[in-house]
């Protein structure tokens, strides 16, 4: 069957593609294996690499834990200062006021043109030279600043995008009826972009997550990655479990944002259909009762 965006595959295409998924199956199947030997060879797949994970709790109370509360600590008060200040910068990028857009455009450039890296470092001098943080906190507030500053305009970009791809009419029709931009944006805008756009937000909060990661190996953070670092050293060069079990929890976390996010989106669109008067059989027949009395008035 072939449909407006590719062809019906053919007897011969069918075949090759049945070939070509045996053969990545295989490829794959060898890479598996040979990573397993690699690791097996190296002694990385014993039980004593493994076992502080799950017959104690020393490795989870004194690395893991604190690791991971330094790292959801700095993502949510980064993404609680990023949210609103991203779609801040992006809805003043629309403004017909040039001494709004402007400026606007010219943050928005600006920073999201620099390395996150490099903002958190400038952001760790700043502190250093011209405020009183302690020592101890200057890396998580250089953290947030960097985080705050890119994604906020990468952000921004995203809520310009998103209000720019709903149609115009809507914007003309609403201020045909009297309403000002501002109640356009707010009421009729803004409520339909955000469904539009929270893939690309969600993708953008797991960036951030993963992002704080650069604080560990620059600016000392002590975030997750850095505690596997630590933890590694101290239970005897246990690197690839160590890094493993990290791994798995920023997959964890990741997963947990992208499936709140699909669950939000979802209830988002159901609440959109679900508006408006339902009619039933009684209310499109309103004189049938006067009918089957012997007539109409």
């Amino acid at each position: 069957m072939s449909s407006v965006l590719y062809d019906a595959q053919g007897p011969r295409a069918k075949r090759r593609n049945v070939l070509l998924t045996v053969v990545f199956l295989v490829a794959l199947a060898a890479l598996l294996w040979w990573v397993y030997r690699a690791l097996d060879e190296k002694g990385q797949l014993e039980w004593t690499k493994w076992q502080m994970f799950f017959t104690g709790t020393e490795a989870w109370s004194t690395y893991i834990w604190p690791g991971l509360k330094n790292t959801l600590t700095a993502a949510f008060l980064s993404v609680l200062i990023a949210l609103p200040l991203g779609a801040v910068l992006g809805i003043a990028r629309l403004s017909d006021h040039v001494w709004i857009r402007v400026p606007a455009a010219l943050v928005v450039e600006f920073f999201r043109a620099i390395p996150v890296l490099v903002l958190m470092i400038f952001g760790l001098a700043l502190f250093a030279e011209y405020t009183d943080v302690s020592t101890d906190d200057r890396p998580l507030y250089a953290v947030i600043t960097g985080l705050v500053l890119y994604n906020a305009s990468v952000l921004a970009e995203i809520v310009r995008a998103g209000i720019l791809a709903l149609p115009k009419g809507q914007s003309e029709a609403a201020m045909a009826i009297g309403l000002r931009k501002g109640q356009v944006m707010r009421v009729i805008l803004l409520p339909q972009a955000v469904t539009a756009m929270l893939p690309a937000i969600v993708s953008q909060l797991v960036v951030i997550v993963k992002d704080t990661a650069l604080g560990g190996a620059i600016l000392t953070f002590p975030e997750m990655l850095s505690a596997a670092s630590t933890m590694s050293a101290y239970y005897g060069a246990n690197t690839i479990a160590s890094f493993t079990v990290v791994a798995v929890i920023f997959i964890a976390i990741n997963f947990a944002l992208t499936s709140f996010a699909s669950w939000l989106e979802r209830r988002l669109r159901r609440a959109k259909k679900s508006t408006g008067a339902v009619l039933t059989a009684d209310d499109n027949q309103p004189n049938a009762g006067a009918t089957a009395g012997g007539g109409t008035l």
